[in-house]
């Protein structure tokens, strides 16, 4: 029984602790020998934490003899992504430099799953300040797809991504500027959501400063997990109210039906740029499968996307030149200022005039997308054009990012407009992972994850996997 443990999902693993049929010990142990067993080839678990997560269960056992009342997460393993807060750690978010700068209290959402009952047993990877889309730095290392090595687990969550797909953990945090948890869900076959802005708290103790308001705006926190049930547990735990986030909303999770059939946009091209096969595959895949389950699938795109990647880069770029761009290139290594060379280069240097000029238009297509979600409730679409690219591939030559770039723009769109987004594996073509997001209006998570439910019914679960690299 113990051997199986770490294969099974996280509500699952949550009942059969809180049913008595195995302790949280035996579940930590069997996936802290999975994180030693798969971890050196993956470099995924930059912090194992072996000893406090084994003290954590024992006292998960204790409460479950005492009869107490159980989270919905009580003794299920979980790993924290290396830029948020937990007490008596660092959060290094890949920077040398702040390596041994520890922690005083918890982040909301690392509270959020340890009142849910949730253990913590390791923190993940992330790129250098968490801003780019595959995972590697100078304090720790590069992150390996366990599916494929010369496929990137994506960034900035890729860490989280990689050690799930291989069995460390029930359930993975991560977090989504630009596509931070839906990217790397994508390259390993996983299911995740980016919910609307506000759904789940966000601040770090650590922070010296605020974030600048739009990359505040535009970034969620986010449960990644191996199935569509799963990331709806993840995301009820992860949401709960926490007064250092004044933006944090008290939104239901379910939204009113929709009347008859939910109508479907699919964007099989967006914005005009080139689909690669495999992305068309997975597309295809899933309109069937929604078409035989009651949807109403119609190949019709959302209004600007390509202006949506304009302003979404527009926005990032002015606020890390104005604010973050001097402590990125004075701490960051060739890698990331190359990257922050090759992202300046895309957007034209603003002044205050021509930043208010991008958060006006950040309202405008928010209106063209609300109410084109008015007669589509849900939109389907890639959640990049192209199979992953090949590692560091993003800090390349500047033809190289302009094509990932170009690739990722439905994506980064979503961040943009603030909407909800599940990403959901569509089963495996050539022995690898496909998927696709589907993208839903503010608050409407609930009818995001419905449909994923449907297209992972038909496609089935691709993970755990035993690491092919």
């Amino acid at each position: 029984m113990a051997d199986a443990l770490w294969k099974l999902g996280a509500g699952e693993t949550a009942a059969r602790i809180a049913g008595g049929d195995v302790s949280a010990l035996d579940v930590i142990d069997a996936h802290l020998g999975r994180m030693d067993a798969v971890n050196p080839a993956l470099n995924a678990i930059t912090r194992p934490l072996h000893e406090e997560a084994r003290a954590a269960a024992k006292q998960a056992d204790t409460a479950v003899a005492r009869g107490d009342a159980l989270g919905p997460l009580h003794g299920v393993p979980v790993t924290i992504k290396d830029n948020v807060d937990i007490a008596g750690q660092s959060s290094p978010n890949g920077l040398p430099a702040l390596k041994d700068m520890v922690a005083e209290a918890n982040s909301p959402v690392v509270d959020n799953l340890l009142k849910a009952g949730a253990i913590v047993i390791g923190r993940t990877n992330a790129p250098e300040f968490s801003l780019r889309w595959h995972t590697d730095n100078p304090l720790f290392g590069a992150t390996v797809n366990p599916w494929k090595a010369d496929w990137t687990p994506g960034g900035s969550s890729g860490g989280a991504s990689a050690s799930l797909a291989a069995g460390v953990g029930c359930l993975a945090h991560g977090n989504d500027l630009g596509g931070s948890v839906r990217y790397p869900a994508y390259c390993t076959g996983l299911a995740t959501i980016r919910p609307t802005q506000g759904r789940i708290p966000a601040f770090n103790p650590t922070a010296k400063e605020e974030r600048p308001p739009l990359m505040l705006l535009m970034s969620t926190q986010g449960p990644i997990c191996r199935s569509v049930a799963d990331t709806r547990l993840g995301l009820e735990v992860m949401a709960g109210g926490d007064t250092r986030d004044p933006w944090w909303v008290p939104a239901p999770h379910s939204g009113p039906p929709v009347d008859g059939p939910v109508k479907v946009a699919l964007v099989t091209n967006p914005h005009g740029t080139p689909v690669e096969p495999e992305v068309t595959d997975a597309l295809e895949r899933a309109e069937k499968m929604l078409t035989d389950a009651g949807y109403e699938v119609e190949r019709v795109e959302p209004p600007e996307i390509a202006r949506c990647g304009e302003v979404w880069a527009g926005l990032i770029t002015a606020e890390t030149r104005a604010i973050m761009g001097k402590a990125m290139r004075e701490l960051g290594s060739a890698d990331i200022v190359r990257s922050l060379d090759h992202f300046e280069s895309f957007a034209p240097e603003v002044d205050l005039a021509g930043y208010m000029r991008l958060v006006g238009e950040r309202t405008r297509l928010m209106r063209a997308w609300m109410q084109f979600l008015e007669r589509y409730p849900l939109i389907v679409g890639p959640v990049s054009n192209i199979a992953p690219f090949k590692p560091n591939e993003d800090v390349g030559s500047r033809a190289e990012v302009e094509r990932i770039f170009m690739a990722q723009v439905l994506m980064v769109s979503v961040n943009l407009l603030g909407l909800p987004s599940v990403a959901v594996c569509t089963g495996l073509r050539d022995g690898l992972p496909g998927g696709v997001q589907i993208i839903g209006a503010r608050y409407r998570e609930d009818l995001c994850l419905d449909a994923a439910q449907v297209i992972e019914d038909a496609a089935g679960q691709v993970t755990p996997i035993d690491p092919k690299v």
